[in-house]
Protein backbone atom coordinates (compact mmCIF):
# COMPACT_ATOMS: atom_id res chain seq x y z
CA UNK A 1 0.00 0.00 0.00
CA UNK A 2 1.00 3.57 -0.94
CA UNK A 3 1.64 5.47 2.26
CA UNK A 4 2.33 8.63 -0.10
CA UNK A 5 -0.91 8.38 -2.18
CA UNK A 6 -3.36 9.55 0.50
CA UNK A 7 -0.69 12.53 1.96
CA UNK A 8 -0.98 13.65 -2.13
CA UNK A 9 -4.86 13.48 -2.12
CA UNK A 10 -5.12 15.44 1.12
CA UNK A 11 -2.24 17.78 0.08
CA UNK A 12 -4.20 18.61 -3.17
CA UNK A 13 -7.42 19.35 -2.34
CA UNK A 14 -5.93 21.93 0.59
CA UNK A 15 -3.84 23.33 -2.34
CA UNK A 16 -7.29 23.21 -4.35
CA UNK A 17 -9.14 25.12 -1.41
CA UNK A 18 -6.60 27.92 -0.33
CA UNK A 19 -5.90 28.73 -4.29
CA UNK A 20 -9.65 28.67 -5.30
CA UNK A 21 -10.46 32.08 -6.17
CA UNK A 22 -14.27 31.60 -5.37
CA UNK A 23 -13.51 30.84 -1.89
CA UNK A 24 -11.22 33.82 -1.65
CA UNK A 25 -12.10 36.42 1.25
CA UNK A 26 -14.09 39.38 0.22
CA UNK A 27 -15.35 42.33 2.06
CA UNK A 28 -19.02 42.88 2.72
CA UNK A 29 -21.36 44.51 -0.75
CA UNK A 30 -22.44 47.47 1.43
CA UNK A 31 -19.12 48.54 3.01
CA UNK A 32 -16.16 49.84 2.03
CA UNK A 33 -12.74 48.74 3.39
CA UNK A 34 -10.16 50.84 2.98
CA UNK A 35 -6.04 50.16 4.08
CA UNK A 36 -3.58 52.93 4.76
CA UNK A 37 -0.81 53.79 7.23
CA UNK A 38 -2.48 55.74 9.88
CA UNK A 39 1.45 56.85 11.54
CA UNK A 40 0.23 61.00 10.16
CA UNK A 41 -3.29 60.74 11.26
CA UNK A 42 -2.75 62.94 14.73
CA UNK A 43 -6.63 64.37 15.04
CA UNK A 44 -9.75 65.21 13.68
CA UNK A 45 -10.50 68.32 14.26
CA UNK A 46 -10.71 70.50 10.98
CA UNK A 47 -9.15 73.55 12.01
CA UNK A 48 -6.35 71.53 13.34
CA UNK A 49 -5.44 69.01 10.72
CA UNK A 50 -2.51 68.54 8.83
CA UNK A 51 -1.91 65.97 5.91
CA UNK A 52 -3.48 64.70 2.86
CA UNK A 53 -4.99 61.65 5.31
CA UNK A 54 -7.09 63.20 7.66
CA UNK A 55 -8.00 65.32 4.77
CA UNK A 56 -10.07 62.63 3.17
CA UNK A 57 -11.61 61.49 6.06
CA UNK A 58 -12.93 64.99 6.92
CA UNK A 59 -14.40 66.03 4.28
CA UNK A 60 -16.89 62.77 4.42
CA UNK A 61 -18.00 64.04 7.70
CA UNK A 62 -18.27 67.03 7.14
CA UNK A 63 -19.75 70.15 4.38
CA UNK A 64 -18.21 73.03 3.12
CA UNK A 65 -19.67 75.87 1.19
CA UNK A 66 -18.50 74.42 -1.94
CA UNK A 67 -16.58 72.21 -3.38
CA UNK A 68 -14.19 71.17 -6.29
CA UNK A 69 -14.68 69.25 -9.39
CA UNK A 70 -12.06 66.10 -8.95
CA UNK A 71 -11.84 65.62 -13.03
CA UNK A 72 -11.73 69.46 -13.53
CA UNK A 73 -10.23 71.65 -10.25
CA UNK A 74 -11.51 75.10 -11.58
CA UNK A 75 -14.70 74.48 -11.79
CA UNK A 76 -16.26 75.31 -8.25
CA UNK A 77 -19.53 73.26 -7.49
CA UNK A 78 -22.01 74.30 -5.04
CA UNK A 79 -22.12 72.15 -1.75
CA UNK A 80 -24.25 73.91 1.16
CA UNK A 81 -24.58 77.17 -0.93
CA UNK A 82 -26.28 76.61 -3.70
CA UNK A 83 -25.35 80.16 -5.37
CA UNK A 84 -23.24 82.87 -4.50
CA UNK A 85 -21.74 86.20 -6.09
CA UNK A 86 -18.94 88.22 -6.54
CA UNK A 87 -18.92 91.89 -5.65
CA UNK A 88 -18.08 94.25 -8.72
CA UNK A 89 -14.83 95.51 -6.42
CA UNK A 90 -14.06 91.60 -6.32
CA UNK A 91 -13.80 92.49 -2.14
CA UNK A 92 -17.01 90.57 -1.14
CA UNK A 93 -18.59 86.88 -1.65
CA UNK A 94 -22.42 86.32 -0.69
CA UNK A 95 -23.04 82.85 -0.37
CA UNK A 96 -27.05 82.11 -0.29
CA UNK A 97 -27.51 78.63 1.86
CA UNK A 98 -29.73 75.34 1.52
CA UNK A 99 -32.79 74.99 3.66
CA UNK A 100 -33.16 71.60 4.21
CA UNK A 101 -29.98 70.92 6.30
CA UNK A 102 -29.03 69.48 9.36
CA UNK A 103 -26.24 68.38 10.99
CA UNK A 104 -25.77 64.44 12.60
CA UNK A 105 -27.20 65.65 15.99
CA UNK A 106 -30.63 66.75 14.17
CA UNK A 107 -29.84 70.78 14.90
CA UNK A 108 -30.62 72.67 11.68
CA UNK A 109 -27.87 74.22 9.92
CA UNK A 110 -27.62 77.74 9.52
CA UNK A 111 -25.49 81.16 8.78
CA UNK A 112 -25.06 81.37 12.98
CA UNK A 113 -23.12 78.05 12.54
CA UNK A 114 -21.00 79.24 9.16
CA UNK A 115 -19.66 82.73 11.09
CA UNK A 116 -19.13 80.69 14.14
CA UNK A 117 -16.70 77.54 12.20
CA UNK A 118 -14.66 80.46 10.79
CA UNK A 119 -14.46 82.48 13.91
CA UNK A 120 -13.19 79.70 15.37
CA UNK A 121 -10.15 78.59 12.82
CA UNK A 122 -9.17 82.39 13.17
CA UNK A 123 -9.33 81.99 17.03
CA UNK A 124 -8.21 78.91 17.56
CA UNK A 125 -4.90 79.77 15.44
CA UNK A 126 -3.90 76.32 14.33
CA UNK A 127 -2.29 75.11 11.32
CA UNK A 128 -5.80 75.79 9.22
CA UNK A 129 -5.64 79.21 10.15
CA UNK A 130 -2.27 80.48 8.56
CA UNK A 131 -4.42 80.53 4.92
CA UNK A 132 -6.56 82.93 6.72
CA UNK A 133 -4.43 84.83 7.83
CA UNK A 134 -2.47 85.19 4.82
CA UNK A 135 -5.69 86.93 3.23
CA UNK A 136 -5.93 89.41 5.88
CA UNK A 137 -8.36 87.95 8.32
CA UNK A 138 -7.32 87.97 12.07
CA UNK A 139 -9.27 86.97 15.17
CA UNK A 140 -9.84 90.79 15.93
CA UNK A 141 -11.29 91.73 12.26
CA UNK A 142 -13.59 88.26 11.49
CA UNK A 143 -16.59 89.74 13.41
CA UNK A 144 -16.74 92.70 11.20
CA UNK A 145 -15.48 90.47 7.55
CA UNK A 146 -17.75 87.68 8.16
CA UNK A 147 -21.41 88.23 8.96
CA UNK A 148 -24.82 86.63 8.30
CA UNK A 149 -27.81 89.35 7.36
CA UNK A 150 -30.23 86.36 7.86
CA UNK A 151 -30.30 82.82 8.93
CA UNK A 152 -29.86 81.50 5.12
CA UNK A 153 -26.97 84.21 3.59
CA UNK A 154 -23.15 84.53 4.62
CA UNK A 155 -21.31 87.52 3.48
CA UNK A 156 -17.33 87.55 3.43
CA UNK A 157 -16.12 90.47 3.28
CA UNK A 158 -12.16 90.09 1.93
CA UNK A 159 -9.81 92.30 4.47
CA UNK A 160 -7.37 92.91 1.38
CA UNK A 161 -7.53 93.16 -2.12
CA UNK A 162 -6.86 89.51 -3.64
CA UNK A 163 -8.19 87.24 -5.90
CA UNK A 164 -11.90 86.05 -5.08
CA UNK A 165 -11.08 82.97 -7.50
CA UNK A 166 -8.49 81.43 -4.82
CA UNK A 167 -10.50 82.31 -2.02
CA UNK A 168 -13.26 80.32 -3.49
CA UNK A 169 -10.48 77.64 -3.96
CA UNK A 170 -9.58 77.43 -0.66
CA UNK A 171 -13.71 77.46 0.63
CA UNK A 172 -13.70 74.36 -1.50
CA UNK A 173 -10.33 72.22 -1.65
CA UNK A 174 -8.62 72.83 1.95
CA UNK A 175 -11.36 71.25 4.20
CA UNK A 176 -10.53 74.04 7.31
CA UNK A 177 -13.94 76.39 6.51
CA UNK A 178 -16.12 73.09 7.02
CA UNK A 179 -19.15 73.94 8.83
CA UNK A 180 -19.58 72.44 12.31
CA UNK A 181 -22.65 72.34 14.71
CA UNK A 182 -21.78 74.98 16.92
CA UNK A 183 -24.32 74.33 19.63
CA UNK A 184 -22.84 70.13 19.76
CA UNK A 185 -19.03 71.81 19.66
CA UNK A 186 -19.93 74.66 22.41
CA UNK A 187 -21.59 71.88 24.46
CA UNK A 188 -18.37 70.03 24.35
CA UNK A 189 -15.59 72.90 25.01
CA UNK A 190 -13.42 73.29 28.10
CA UNK A 191 -11.45 76.15 29.00
CA UNK A 192 -12.46 78.12 26.11
CA UNK A 193 -10.82 75.24 23.78
CA UNK A 194 -13.66 75.76 21.05
CA UNK A 195 -14.42 72.12 21.61
CA UNK A 196 -10.57 71.26 20.23
CA UNK A 197 -9.75 68.63 22.62
CA UNK A 198 -13.27 66.93 22.20
CA UNK A 199 -13.22 67.15 18.32
CA UNK A 200 -9.83 65.11 17.78
CA UNK A 201 -11.91 62.07 18.23
CA UNK A 202 -15.10 63.22 17.64
CA UNK A 203 -17.06 65.16 14.73
CA UNK A 204 -20.15 67.94 14.69
CA UNK A 205 -20.59 67.52 10.67
CA UNK A 206 -23.58 67.65 7.89
CA UNK A 207 -22.04 65.19 5.72
CA UNK A 208 -22.70 62.05 4.16
CA UNK A 209 -21.16 60.04 6.86
CA UNK A 210 -21.12 59.48 10.63
CA UNK A 211 -17.96 59.03 12.64
CA UNK A 212 -18.28 55.98 15.20
CA UNK A 213 -15.16 55.26 16.46
CA UNK A 214 -11.85 56.47 15.56
CA UNK A 215 -8.73 53.97 17.74
CA UNK A 216 -5.19 55.84 16.84
CA UNK A 217 -3.47 53.51 14.63
CA UNK A 218 -5.91 50.89 14.47
CA UNK A 219 -9.03 51.26 12.91
CA UNK A 220 -11.37 54.48 12.00
CA UNK A 221 -15.07 53.50 10.92
CA UNK A 222 -17.22 55.93 9.73
CA UNK A 223 -21.38 54.76 8.85
CA UNK A 224 -23.68 56.10 6.37
CA UNK A 225 -26.08 59.57 7.73
CA UNK A 226 -29.50 58.36 6.07
CA UNK A 227 -30.89 62.06 6.40
CA UNK A 228 -28.03 63.16 4.67
CA UNK A 229 -29.41 66.28 2.38
CA UNK A 230 -27.93 64.84 -0.72
CA UNK A 231 -29.55 61.59 -0.08
CA UNK A 232 -28.33 58.55 1.98
CA UNK A 233 -24.73 57.45 0.69
CA UNK A 234 -25.17 53.82 -0.97
CA UNK A 235 -21.91 52.22 1.05
CA UNK A 236 -23.87 51.47 4.84
CA UNK A 237 -20.38 51.72 5.82
CA UNK A 238 -16.62 52.49 5.48
CA UNK A 239 -13.82 51.49 7.62
CA UNK A 240 -9.79 52.76 7.69
CA UNK A 241 -8.06 50.03 8.86
CA UNK A 242 -4.10 51.37 9.77
CA UNK A 243 -1.97 48.92 8.00
CA UNK A 244 1.88 50.27 8.19
CA UNK A 245 3.68 47.77 6.34
CA UNK A 246 3.27 47.92 2.53
CA UNK A 247 3.77 43.92 1.96
CA UNK A 248 0.52 43.43 4.15
CA UNK A 249 -1.22 46.04 2.10
CA UNK A 250 -0.36 44.32 -1.08
CA UNK A 251 -1.18 40.26 0.52
CA UNK A 252 -4.27 42.09 1.98
CA UNK A 253 -5.36 43.27 -1.61
CA UNK A 254 -4.68 39.78 -2.99
CA UNK A 255 -6.91 37.95 -0.87
CA UNK A 256 -9.88 40.48 -0.61
CA UNK A 257 -9.71 41.62 2.18
CA UNK A 258 -9.58 45.22 1.04
CA UNK A 259 -11.32 46.92 -1.12
CA UNK A 260 -8.56 50.05 -1.64
CA UNK A 261 -5.20 50.48 -0.37
CA UNK A 262 -3.01 53.28 -0.46
CA UNK A 263 0.37 54.57 1.04
CA UNK A 264 1.95 51.43 -0.77
CA UNK A 265 5.58 50.81 -1.69
CA UNK A 266 5.81 50.95 -5.34
CA UNK A 267 7.15 47.84 -6.24
CA UNK A 268 4.14 45.96 -4.39
CA UNK A 269 2.00 48.50 -6.33
CA UNK A 270 3.60 47.34 -9.70
CA UNK A 271 3.35 43.73 -8.44
CA UNK A 272 -0.28 43.90 -8.95
CA UNK A 273 -0.75 46.01 -11.64
CA UNK A 274 -1.23 42.35 -14.11
CA UNK A 275 -3.95 41.49 -11.50
CA UNK A 276 -7.06 41.22 -13.48
CA UNK A 277 -9.42 42.33 -10.25
CA UNK A 278 -7.43 45.42 -9.55
CA UNK A 279 -6.89 48.68 -10.97
CA UNK A 280 -3.78 51.72 -10.28
CA UNK A 281 -4.94 55.14 -9.85
CA UNK A 282 -2.35 57.41 -10.46
CA UNK A 283 -2.81 60.50 -9.72
CA UNK A 284 -0.75 63.40 -9.93
CA UNK A 285 -0.46 66.42 -7.00
CA UNK A 286 0.58 69.93 -6.25
CA UNK A 287 2.40 68.57 -3.39
CA UNK A 288 6.42 68.37 -3.73
CA UNK A 289 8.93 66.72 -2.04
CA UNK A 290 11.37 69.01 -0.43
CA UNK A 291 14.59 69.17 1.47
CA UNK A 292 13.96 71.83 3.85
CA UNK A 293 17.02 73.77 5.78
CA UNK A 294 16.13 75.84 8.93
CA UNK A 295 17.65 79.32 8.88
CA UNK A 296 17.34 79.40 12.53
CA UNK A 297 20.38 77.24 12.26
CA UNK A 298 23.43 79.17 11.86
CA UNK A 299 24.82 77.47 9.26
CA UNK A 300 21.50 77.43 6.80
CA UNK A 301 21.85 81.01 7.88
CA UNK A 302 24.45 80.90 5.46
CA UNK A 303 23.88 81.39 1.57
CA UNK A 304 26.51 79.85 0.61
CA UNK A 305 26.03 76.76 2.58
CA UNK A 306 22.39 76.69 1.80
CA UNK A 307 23.54 76.56 -2.27
CA UNK A 308 26.68 74.11 -1.46
CA UNK A 309 23.58 71.73 -0.70
CA UNK A 310 21.69 72.90 -3.78
CA UNK A 311 24.74 71.04 -5.54
CA UNK A 312 24.55 67.80 -2.94
CA UNK A 313 21.30 66.33 -3.80
CA UNK A 314 21.41 64.14 -6.78
CA UNK A 315 17.83 65.09 -7.95
CA UNK A 316 18.07 62.78 -11.20
CA UNK A 317 19.09 59.67 -9.41
CA UNK A 318 16.54 59.83 -6.37
CA UNK A 319 14.03 60.19 -9.08
CA UNK A 320 14.87 57.68 -11.56
CA UNK A 321 15.36 54.82 -8.78
CA UNK A 322 13.66 55.85 -6.10
CA UNK A 323 10.81 58.18 -6.80
CA UNK A 324 8.82 55.88 -9.78
CA UNK A 325 5.63 55.84 -8.75
CA UNK A 326 6.15 58.28 -6.14
CA UNK A 327 6.78 61.28 -8.15
CA UNK A 328 8.16 63.04 -11.09
CA UNK A 329 11.80 65.33 -11.00
CA UNK A 330 10.70 69.08 -10.28
CA UNK A 331 12.57 71.79 -9.13
CA UNK A 332 10.17 74.81 -8.99
CA UNK A 333 8.00 75.92 -5.95
CA UNK A 334 4.80 76.38 -8.11
CA UNK A 335 3.45 72.90 -9.29
CA UNK A 336 3.87 71.79 -12.85
CA UNK A 337 1.36 71.72 -15.42
CA UNK A 338 0.46 75.41 -15.07
CA UNK A 339 1.00 78.17 -17.68
CA UNK A 340 2.84 79.89 -14.62
CA UNK A 341 5.59 77.59 -14.16
CA UNK A 342 9.33 77.79 -15.34
CA UNK A 343 11.20 75.16 -16.69
CA UNK A 344 13.48 73.52 -14.00
CA UNK A 345 16.67 75.02 -13.38
CA UNK A 346 18.52 72.13 -14.05
CA UNK A 347 20.48 71.84 -10.94
CA UNK A 348 22.55 68.34 -10.27
CA UNK A 349 24.59 66.49 -7.98
CA UNK A 350 28.03 68.49 -8.40
CA UNK A 351 30.25 67.58 -5.21
CA UNK A 352 33.15 69.77 -6.13
CA UNK A 353 31.46 72.79 -6.33
CA UNK A 354 29.67 72.43 -2.92
CA UNK A 355 32.86 71.69 -1.10
CA UNK A 356 34.27 75.12 -2.95
CA UNK A 357 31.38 76.66 -1.30
CA UNK A 358 31.62 75.14 1.83
CA UNK A 359 35.24 76.88 2.04
CA UNK A 360 34.28 80.00 0.81
CA UNK A 361 32.05 79.77 4.06
CA UNK A 362 34.22 78.96 6.10
CA UNK A 363 33.69 75.34 6.59
CA UNK A 364 36.41 73.32 4.42
CA UNK A 365 35.84 70.48 6.56
CA UNK A 366 32.02 70.50 6.78
CA UNK A 367 30.09 70.46 9.97
CA UNK A 368 27.84 68.07 11.42
CA UNK A 369 23.85 68.04 11.47
CA UNK A 370 20.66 66.28 11.62
CA UNK A 371 18.46 65.41 9.11
CA UNK A 372 14.48 64.75 9.95
CA UNK A 373 12.51 62.21 8.31
CA UNK A 374 9.50 60.14 8.12
CA UNK A 375 9.90 56.10 8.73
CA UNK A 376 8.14 55.67 6.00
CA UNK A 377 8.98 55.30 2.20
CA UNK A 378 10.52 56.97 0.19
CA UNK A 379 10.75 59.40 2.20
CA UNK A 380 13.45 57.62 4.54
CA UNK A 381 14.82 56.29 1.15
CA UNK A 382 15.51 59.68 -0.10
CA UNK A 383 17.08 60.50 3.15
CA UNK A 384 19.37 57.80 2.86
CA UNK A 385 20.16 59.25 -0.65
CA UNK A 386 20.76 62.75 0.34
CA UNK A 387 22.87 61.53 3.59
CA UNK A 388 25.05 59.69 1.13
CA UNK A 389 26.05 62.43 -1.14
CA UNK A 390 26.16 65.38 1.73
CA UNK A 391 28.88 63.06 3.26
CA UNK A 392 30.83 63.41 -0.17
CA UNK A 393 30.63 67.51 0.39
CA UNK A 394 31.80 67.17 4.34
CA UNK A 395 28.62 67.03 5.91
CA UNK A 396 27.94 64.75 8.48
CA UNK A 397 23.90 64.07 8.95
CA UNK A 398 22.92 61.77 10.89
CA UNK A 399 19.34 60.65 10.38
CA UNK A 400 16.65 61.19 12.87
CA UNK A 401 13.17 59.03 11.66
CA UNK A 402 9.69 59.08 13.40
CA UNK A 403 6.26 59.96 12.92
CA UNK A 404 4.19 62.68 11.29
CA UNK A 405 4.29 64.37 14.76
CA UNK A 406 7.87 63.95 16.00
CA UNK A 407 9.00 65.22 12.11
CA UNK A 408 6.74 67.67 10.85
CA UNK A 409 5.98 68.90 14.82
CA UNK A 410 9.54 69.88 14.98
CA UNK A 411 9.56 71.82 11.68
CA UNK A 412 6.27 74.10 13.04
CA UNK A 413 8.30 74.58 16.26
CA UNK A 414 10.81 75.39 14.18
CA UNK A 415 13.46 73.23 16.20
CA UNK A 416 14.98 71.49 13.22
CA UNK A 417 18.55 71.33 11.09
CA UNK A 418 17.32 69.36 7.92
CA UNK A 419 14.10 67.98 6.66
CA UNK A 420 13.00 65.69 4.19
CA UNK A 421 9.27 66.42 3.25
CA UNK A 422 6.37 66.78 1.80
CA UNK A 423 3.86 69.35 1.25
CA UNK A 424 3.24 72.65 -0.66
CA UNK A 425 -0.42 72.25 -0.69
CA UNK A 426 -1.17 72.72 -4.17
CA UNK A 427 -4.84 71.84 -3.45
CA UNK A 428 -5.99 75.12 -5.03
CA UNK A 429 -5.59 75.22 -9.05
CA UNK A 430 -3.77 79.26 -9.05
CA UNK A 431 -0.24 79.74 -8.77
CA UNK A 432 -0.52 81.15 -5.37
CA UNK A 433 -1.57 78.40 -3.21
CA UNK A 434 2.26 76.70 -4.42
CA UNK A 435 3.80 80.04 -3.30
CA UNK A 436 1.59 80.54 -0.12
CA UNK A 437 2.54 77.56 0.82
CA UNK A 438 6.41 77.04 0.23
CA UNK A 439 7.71 80.36 -0.01
CA UNK A 440 5.37 82.83 1.38
CA UNK A 441 5.98 84.53 4.61
CA UNK A 442 4.59 87.69 5.66
CA UNK A 443 5.94 87.41 9.21
CA UNK A 444 9.07 85.94 10.02
CA UNK A 445 8.54 86.32 14.01
CA UNK A 446 8.03 82.83 16.02
CA UNK A 447 4.93 84.11 17.39
CA UNK A 448 3.13 84.82 13.81
CA UNK A 449 2.55 81.02 14.06
CA UNK A 450 2.44 80.37 10.77
CA UNK A 451 2.69 76.68 10.70
CA UNK A 452 1.08 75.90 7.95
CA UNK A 453 3.56 77.83 5.44
CA UNK A 454 6.61 75.94 5.17
CA UNK A 455 8.32 79.18 4.23
CA UNK A 456 7.67 80.49 8.14
CA UNK A 457 9.33 77.34 9.14
CA UNK A 458 12.65 77.22 7.74
CA UNK A 459 12.24 81.10 8.81
CA UNK A 460 13.05 81.85 4.89
CA UNK A 461 11.79 85.53 4.64
CA UNK A 462 12.31 88.03 1.85
CA UNK A 463 10.01 91.20 2.06
CA UNK A 464 10.24 91.79 -1.59
CA UNK A 465 9.00 88.42 -2.73
CA UNK A 466 6.41 88.90 -0.37
CA UNK A 467 5.41 92.44 -2.67
CA UNK A 468 5.84 90.23 -5.69
CA UNK A 469 3.69 87.48 -4.52
CA UNK A 470 0.75 89.78 -3.37
CA UNK A 471 1.14 91.89 -6.63
CA UNK A 472 0.74 88.93 -8.59
CA UNK A 473 -2.38 87.49 -7.24
CA UNK A 474 -4.02 90.93 -7.63
CA UNK A 475 -2.82 91.13 -11.32
CA UNK A 476 -6.02 91.21 -13.57
CA UNK A 477 -4.44 91.04 -17.07
CA UNK A 478 -3.54 87.14 -17.58
CA UNK A 479 -0.15 88.14 -19.52
CA UNK A 480 1.45 90.48 -17.11
CA UNK A 481 0.38 87.88 -14.24
CA UNK A 482 2.50 84.90 -16.10
CA UNK A 483 5.37 87.48 -16.28
CA UNK A 484 4.89 88.22 -12.59
CA UNK A 485 4.86 84.53 -11.42
CA UNK A 486 7.97 83.84 -13.84
CA UNK A 487 9.77 86.77 -11.82
CA UNK A 488 9.04 85.57 -8.46
CA UNK A 489 10.26 82.26 -9.68
CA UNK A 490 13.50 83.66 -10.63
CA UNK A 491 13.83 85.66 -7.64
CA UNK A 492 13.26 82.89 -5.33
CA UNK A 493 16.17 80.75 -6.94
CA UNK A 494 18.53 83.85 -6.71
CA UNK A 495 17.56 83.85 -2.81
CA UNK A 496 19.15 80.18 -2.37
CA UNK A 497 15.97 79.35 -0.76
CA UNK A 498 16.24 76.98 2.47
CA UNK A 499 13.71 74.94 1.01
CA UNK A 500 14.45 72.68 -2.42
CA UNK A 501 12.06 70.84 -4.15
CA UNK A 502 13.25 67.71 -5.46
CA UNK A 503 9.74 65.80 -6.72
CA UNK A 504 6.21 66.48 -7.37
CA UNK A 505 4.10 64.11 -6.18
CA UNK A 506 2.01 61.28 -7.83
CA UNK A 507 -0.42 59.00 -5.72
CA UNK A 508 -1.04 55.75 -6.83
CA UNK A 509 -3.83 53.95 -5.01
CA UNK A 510 -4.78 50.38 -5.58
CA UNK A 511 -8.68 49.68 -6.09
CA UNK A 512 -10.23 46.44 -6.39
CA UNK A 513 -12.22 46.50 -9.23
CA UNK A 514 -16.07 45.65 -7.68
CA UNK A 515 -15.65 49.48 -5.87
CA UNK A 516 -17.49 51.56 -8.31
CA UNK A 517 -17.53 55.38 -8.88
CA UNK A 518 -14.83 56.16 -6.70
CA UNK A 519 -12.79 58.95 -8.14
CA UNK A 520 -9.21 60.01 -6.79
CA UNK A 521 -9.07 64.08 -6.37
CA UNK A 522 -5.98 65.73 -6.75
CA UNK A 523 -6.42 67.60 -3.34
CA UNK A 524 -6.77 64.23 -1.50
CA UNK A 525 -10.47 65.34 -1.00
CA UNK A 526 -12.32 62.01 -2.47
CA UNK A 527 -15.37 62.18 -1.89
CA UNK A 528 -17.25 58.52 -0.47
CA UNK A 529 -20.82 59.56 -0.82
CA UNK A 530 -22.15 57.97 -4.31
CA UNK A 531 -19.32 55.21 -3.86
CA UNK A 532 -20.99 51.56 -4.75
CA UNK A 533 -19.76 47.89 -5.00
CA UNK A 534 -20.76 45.70 -7.77
CA UNK A 535 -22.08 42.83 -5.44
CA UNK A 536 -19.96 39.90 -4.57
CA UNK A 537 -22.06 37.42 -6.39
CA UNK A 538 -21.64 38.81 -9.83
CA UNK A 539 -18.15 39.66 -9.50
CA UNK A 540 -17.56 35.68 -8.93
CA UNK A 541 -16.67 35.77 -5.41
CA UNK A 542 -17.56 33.85 -2.47
CA UNK A 543 -21.16 32.83 -2.66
Amino acid sequence: MNLMNPCRAWCAALLLLTCSPSLLASTPDDQLIVGMNMNNLLTLDPAAMTGNEVVGIVVNLYDGLVELDPQQLTNVRPALAERWEISPDNRQLTFHLRDNVTFHSGNPLSSADVIWSMRRVLHLNLAQASVWKSYGFSKENVDQMITAPDAHTVVIRLPKPNDPKLVLYSLAALGSMVVLDSKTVQAQAVNNDWGNRWLTTHEAGSGPFRLDVWQAKDVLRISRDANYWRGAPKLTRVVFRHLQESQTLRLMMEKGDLDIASNMAIPDVKALRHDPDLTIDAVQKGTIYYLAMSMKDDHFANPQVREALRYLVDYQGINKTLMAGYGTLHQRPIQSGMPATLPDPGYKLDVPRAKALLAAAGYPNGFDTTLRVLADQPFLNVAIAIQSTLMQGGIRAKIITGTGNQIYGAMRERQFNLLVGRGGSGVEPHPHSSLRALVYNPNNADSARLTNFQGWRTGFYDAQLNSMIDKALLERDVKQQQQDYFAIQKRYDQLIPALMPISQMTDSVVVNNRVQDYVPHPSATTFLRDVWKTPDSLAGGAQ
